[in-house]
C-alpha cells in the first residue's frame, strides 16, 4: 500500500515549574532554532539499523535549514532503491493492550486520552510519546532524544506573533488549541492526582500545559498515519517513524512511503523508496499532504510559497454577498432576501438550514469554491426555468462558461472580486510593509508570521486577476455577439 500522505490569545508558558528531582525536562519554550533535547544525541542511524532496521549507505542527516536537520544522499541514489526500512517494533504508536505499554500505567494513559478531541489525535499519540521521554530506559529514547527542544508553531509565538498572522480563522484555531492545552493541563493534574507510582502515565512526573504541547506538537509535526489493524478494525493508525520523518515535504516528493506485509505474517513493514533518481546532496522529500498553509503552519510549523493548495475562508453571509454585489456594480441583489426556489437551491449547497455548513474558500484547484459558484450563479439570475435546466454539478464548475448566459456570469464574477477586496482589507498592512518588516532582524516566529499572511495576500490577488482575465474574456464574447 502506497502511502504519500503525513498525517492548524493564550500562550503557553514560557518559565513552567519543574520538579527539581527531574533529570530530563519536560517542557518547551519558543526559541529560534531547533536544537535536539540533548546536546549529544545518539546516532540515530546507527540505532535503526541494530534495532534490525536498513538505512542506505548513502542516506547522511543533515542540517536543512533553521527549522531542523533532514536527510541527504551523499551519493547519488537510483530510483527504486530503498532508503530506509523499519521494523514493526520501532514505530511509535499508541499502545492497544496493557501489555503493548509495558507497564502498570496503560489505564491511566487511556483515561487521560479520553479528554482528547478526534482533531487533535496528535495529543493521544504525544501522550505516549511524553510518558516515553519520562521513563529511564526508554526503549525510544534514543529517538526521543533526537526530537527537537523546540517547535516553530504558532501556540509557542509570543502574544505579538500570534496577532501578526492577521487571519481571522487561523487565529482561531491557534486561541483553540492553546485553551485546550491549558484546559487538558488540569485534567491531567486531577487524573493523576490519587495515581500510585507504579500506576502513574509519567513515572510521577509533573507536566503542564508547555510539555503537553511539546509533545502534541512532536507528533503533528512528525507523525504519519498509516494503514493497520486496531481493536481489531482497519483503518489509520497514527505513529511516529524514527528517521523517515526527517524527511522534507515537497508537493513533487523524490520518495514514498510503502507499507509491506508478507502473506501470513501479521507485521508491517514501512519502508521509504526513491521515486525518482535522488543527486549527490539532494534533500529527501516526501509530501506531507495537498493542504493549505494554514494547516502548515499549525501542524508542521513551516509556510509553502506559491503553495496550489492554499486558499481563504468567508462566511457565507447573505449581508456581505448583496454589499459585495452592489459595490460590483449588480443591480437588486437578493442574497439577504432570496426567492423559495433559490431558498432549495442554498439548502441542497448546505448554505441554508439548521446543519448549513457556511465556511467557503477563493483559491487554491478550485479558484472558487463550487458550492459559492453556484450560490452566486443561482442568487443573481432571474430565470428560474434557466436555472433548473442545470444540474448543481453544472452550476458549480467554473470551468463550464457562463451556463446561466454571459450577464449572469458577468455578474457572478464581479461580486466575487468584490469580495476578494473586501477580504484583502480586513488585513491592516499592505505586502510591500510586510516585506520591509522581513529585511529586519526579526525572529522566527515573526518571519514565519509574515511569510504566512504574505501568502494570503498574495493568493487573493492572485484569484481577482484570475477573475478578472475572465470577466474581460466575457466582455469580449459579448462585443462579438452584439
Amino acid at each position: 500500500m502506497l502511502i504519500t500522505t503525513k498525517t492548524h490569545h493564550f500562550t503557553l508558558l514560557n518559565n513552567p515549574t519543574i520538579i527539581p528531582s527531574f533529570h530530563r525536562r519536560l517542557t518547551c519554550s519558543a526559541a529560534a532554532g531547533a536544537p535536539r533535547l540533548v546536546s549529544n544525541p545518539p546516532d540515530l542511524i546507527k540505532w535503526v539499523k541494530k534495532e534490525g532496521g536498513f538505512v542506505h549507505p548513502f542516506v547522511r542527516i543533515a542540517d536543512s535549514g533553521p527549522f531542523g536537520l533532514g536527510l541527504i544522499a551523499s551519493e547519488e541514489i537510483p530510483k527504486g532503491s530503498e532508503l530506509i526500512a523499519l521494523p514493526e517494533h520501532i514505530p511509535l504508536r499508541f499502545p492497544v493492550t496493557e501489555s503493548d505499554n509495558g507497564d502498570g500505567s496503560y489505564s491511566s494513559l487511556v483515561n487521560l486520552s479520553r479528554h482528547v478531541p478526534e482533531e487533535l489525535w496528535a495529543m493521544k499519540l504525544g501522550l505516549k510519546l511524553l510518558q516515553e521521554r519520562a521513563k529511564t530506559g526508554s526503549f525510544w529514547w534514543p529517538y526521543i532524544s533526537n526530537l527537537p527542544e523546540t517547535f516553530t508553531v504558532p501556540i509557542f509565538y509570543p502574544g505579538e506573533d500570534i496577532k501578526s498572522l492577521q487571519y481571522a480563522p487561523l487565529l482561531h484555531q491557534v486561541n483553540k488549541r492553546c485553551r485546550f492545552l491549558l484546559d487538558f493541563d488540569k485534567a491531567v493534574r486531577r487524573e493523576v492526582e490519587d495515581v500510585n507510582l507504579q500506576d502513574h502515565p509519567f513515572g510521577g512526573r509533573d507536566v503542564d500545559a508547555s510539555s503537553l504541547g511539546w509533545a502534541m506538537s512532536a507528533v503533528s509535526t512528525r507523525a504519519f498515519r498509516l494503514h493497520g489493524i486496531q481493536n481489531g478494525n482497519h483503518g489509520d493508525i497514527p505513529m511516529m517513524l524514527p528517521l523517515i520523518d526527517m524527511c522534507n515535504h515537497s508537493f513533487n516528493p523524490n520518495a514514498e512511503i510503502v507499507q509491506e506485509q508478507s502473506s501470513g505474517d501479521p507485521k508491517m513493514l514501512v519502508k521509504v523508496i526513491a521515486g525518482m533518481n535522488i543527486k549527490e546532496r539532494d534533500h529527501m522529500t516526501l509530501n506531507y499532504g495537498c493542504l493549505s498553509n494554514d494547516l502548515f503552519l499549525l501542524d508542521y510549523g513551516f509556510v509553502v510559497p506559491s503553495n496550489p493548495y492554499d486558499c481563504i475562508e468567508l462566511k457565507y453571509d447573505g449581508g456581505l454577498f448583496d454589499a459585495a454585489s452592489m459595490a460590483a456594480g449588480v443591480s437588486n441583489p437578493n442574497f439577504s432576501s432570496p426567492a423559495p426556489w433559490q431558498q432549495q437551491i442554498l439548502s441542497k449547497l448546505n448554505l441554508e438550514g439548521e446543519q448549513a455548513h457556511l465556511k467557503v474558500t477563493l483559491g487554491g484547484p478550485e479558484v472558487v469554491e463550487g458550492r459559492l459558484l453556484a450560490a452566486l450563479r443561482a442568487l443573481l439570475a432571474d430565470d428560474v426555468e434557466t436555472v433548473q435546466k442545470h444540474d448543481l454539478d453544472t452550476l458549480k464548475s467554473l470551468s463550464i462558461k457562463a451556463p446561466l448566459g454571459l450577464s449572469n456570469e458577468t455578474a457572478a464574477l464581479r461580486t466575487l472580486i468584490a469580495l476578494c477586496v473586501i477580504a484583502l482589507n480586513h488585513f491592516p498592512t499592505k505586502i510591500m510593509e510586510d516585506e520591509l518588516l522581513l529585511k529586519e532582524g526579526i525572529s522566527t516566529s515573526t518571519e514565519l508570521a509574515l511569510q504566512f499572511r504574505i501568502q494570503k495576500k498574495s493568493l487573493i490577488i492572485d484569484v481577482m486577476r484570475d477573475l478578472t482575465k475572465r470577466v474581460k474574456l466575457l466582455s469580449s464574447s459579448e462585443s462579438l455577439a452584439s
